[in-house]
């Protein structure tokens, strides 16, 4: 199997759950319903009750005709089967209603607690999981929990009639009653060897769908890529193999729970026939006899008896499925995070006064980001960070929005622990717009006040106006109320710039970190932006990492990094007058952004 289970390793947070630790928790999720469980219970009973009814009415029926075989007798006898039938049918009726409502409540609570917890988790947890295999356990893993719940309804109605049959066969023939009971622990020893390897079959099948839709859903975001590569074939051979993989593993569980069914068909028709056997020579009159009727009854009782049993017994096998999923979505709930808070202090608006002190981070065992990093920045400074790629710029904008644990030193924030605040009110306090802005399916108008929502439409076109004076509002087709698509597609890179710019400006932070938003946008675009971020500013502290010119010559000060260590600090002019790394940079990558450059590049060589 080995070939077959290749790629589909368990996540690091997955674990293992005890069954009684895994039905503790389901359980906790139907309390809010117990009149209405209380009702099923009710439902149930009275539906056991009509149906062990039905063939013990029939046998008393046979003994009765026989003895006196009248019309009224026959219709009687109907009419009371088909009233039972019909009560049963009421009954079973009421019962899966409310017993729909009841689960469907609880997968409602269960989708919500899980949707939460995943949002909550840190963005550590996102680099190291694909987004699809989350996906795969928010929706289908939590519908899929209704089924233990389902099962253990069924195995209780099972039971019940199981137990109503065995009572009533007791009272007639405790030595037949016995040969049934007798063949019980059989079937259940049956069913129980299943047990293991369902849970795995299951848990393999549930982790090839989780492998499929991480894929579907990469390969759906990035088709603009693979188009302009031609790499469609590649993308569908991808999915061809991962498809075949999991049709493999979907026979196979399916091959397992259902061939507890023909081994339970076989074991039941020996004892039919062994009941067959005694029964029939329990007619022939002596100590112990029984009529015919209660041969019929007991005949009956194997049918009713033995599909209870048989669906008792494969229950634990059908029943690790809805366990499976259970178990794949608490390991998600569960799932420890790595940015934890020492406490939950409330602040009040910050000055913005940040300070590393010797700080420690890598974000794996295997190669460390930030040696030893310190660094002091005051309140309503801007400073932009510059460096060649890994030199841990991105880490810093990272570290002081919490979204990552460091792993020694300290970050303070007006001279208080980070890991001591309130993160909630702290990233209520922080302005950042990434170098690739996500904009969410809407208007300009919502993607905007998605950074303050309780902010009025004036405010929102308040905080748009204020880049470049609006203008940029004019090359939308209905201005604010223009639909930005899909991820922000019916948009330019520019544009998506400048909505991401604008709902920071609504926010109105206290401290702002761009993750350079100029660096694929053209002039004219970035003169806007430019010019809101000279708004955005001003009075508030700042980091930048700087990828153009016009950004780094706006810094009050520029630090120089390298394999996460600082080079140098200083200004433009004074850093350029020392001639070392940064303008080994400029000369490199900011040089020809330069206005001057520029102009003495396009300026008409003379011939000599």
């Amino acid at each position: 199997m080995g070939h077959i289970l290749s790629g589909l390793e368990t996540e690091d947070y997955d674990r293992q759950y005890r069954d009684r630790e895994l039905l503790r928790r389901i359980l906790a999720y139907f309390r809010p319903y117990r009149p209405a469980m209380l009702l099923v219970g009710i439902m149930l009973t009275l539906n056991s009750v009509a149906t062990t009814a039905s063939p013990i009415l029939i046998a008393q029926g046979l003994d009765w005709l026989s003895a006196n075989p009248s019309m009224p007798a026959i219709w009687l006898m109907a009419g009371g089967i088909l009233l039972l039938g019909a009560s049963a049918w009421v009954f079973n009726y009421i019962r899966q209603l409310w017993s729909a409502r009841v689960i469907g409540g609880a997968v409602l609570e269960l989708r919500r607690d899980v949707f939460n917890a995943t949002i909550g988790h840190d963005l550590s947890f996102y680099d190291e999981h694909p987004s699809g295999k989350i996906v795969s356990r928010v929706t289908s893993d939590t519908q899929d929990f209704s089924a233990v719940v389902d099962l253990s309804v069924n195995l209780i109605s099972q039971l019940l009639l199981v137990l109503l049959l065995l009572t009533w066969l007791t009272a007639i023939n405790a030595r037949l009653t016995l040969l049934v009971i007798a063949m019980i622990p059989l079937a259940v020893a049956i069913a129980l060897s299943f047990r293991r390897i369902a849970r795995r079959v299951t848990q393999n099948a549930r982790r090839i769908t989780a492998v499929i839709n991480a894929q579907i859903q990469e390969s759906i975001s990035g088709i603009v890529v693979a188009k302009s590569f031609r790499q469609e074939p590649a993308i569908y051979a991808s999915f061809a193999a991962n498809n075949q993989q999991g049709y493999r593993l979907g026979l196979q569980r399916g091959l397992t729970l259902v061939t507890i069914f023909p081994v339970m068909t076989l074991t039941s028709g020996i004892g039919t026939a062994v009941l067959i056997y005694a029964g029939g020579l329990a007619t022939r009159g002596g100590a112990g006899s029984v009529t015919p009727g209660e041969w019929y009854l007991f005949m009956q009782a194997v049918a009713f008896c033995w599909w209870p049993i048989i669906n008792i017994s494969s229950f634990w096998s059908q029943f690790q499925d809805g366990l499976s999923a259970s178990e794949r979505v608490f390991a998600l709930i569960d799932a420890e995070p790595k940015v934890r808070q020492l406490a939950q202090e409330e602040i009040p608006r910050l000055n913005g006064r940040i300070r590393f002190q010797h700080v420690r981070f890598s974000y794996n065992e295997k190669e460390v980001v930030l040696p030893d990093f310190s660094l002091d920045i005051a309140p309503g400074e801007t400073v932009a960070l510059v460096g060649h790629t890994g030199a841990g710029k991105s880490s810093i904008a990272r570290l002081i929005m919490r979204f990552y644990e460091f792993q020694g030193g300290q970050i303070l924030l007006d001279g208080r622990d980070i890991r001591r605040l309130n993160l909630a009110q702290y990233r209520q306090q922080i302005g950042l717009v990434p170098q690739e802005p996500f904009l969410f399916s809407g208007t300009v108008r919502e993607n905007i006040r998605y950074g303050r929502p309780g902010a009025s439409d004036a405010q929102v076109t308040q905080a748009a106006r204020q880049i470049s004076a609006g203008e940029w509002l004019e090359a939308l087709p209905h201005g604010l109320d223009s639909d930005v698509g899909e991820r922000g597609s019916s948009l330019s890179m520019g544009q998506r710039q400048l909505v991401a710019l604008a709902r920071v400006i609504l926010k109105d932070p206290a401290i702002f970190i761009l993750d350079e938003a100029t660096a694929s946008v053209d002039p004219f675009t970035e003169t806007q932006i430019q010019e809101g971020l000279d708004a955005l500013m001003r009075g508030r502290t700042a980091v930048i990492i700087a990828h153009r010119l016009s950004t780094v010559k706006h810094a009050d000060r520029i630090v120089v990094m390298a394999n996460g260590r600082i080079l140098e600090e200083g200004t433009h002019n004074a850093l350029l007058q020392q001639g070392g790394h940064y303008a080994e940079l400029y000369n490199t990558y900011f040089r020809h952004q330069s206005l001057d450059y520029i102009e003495t590049w396009q300026r008409p060589k003379t011939i000599s």
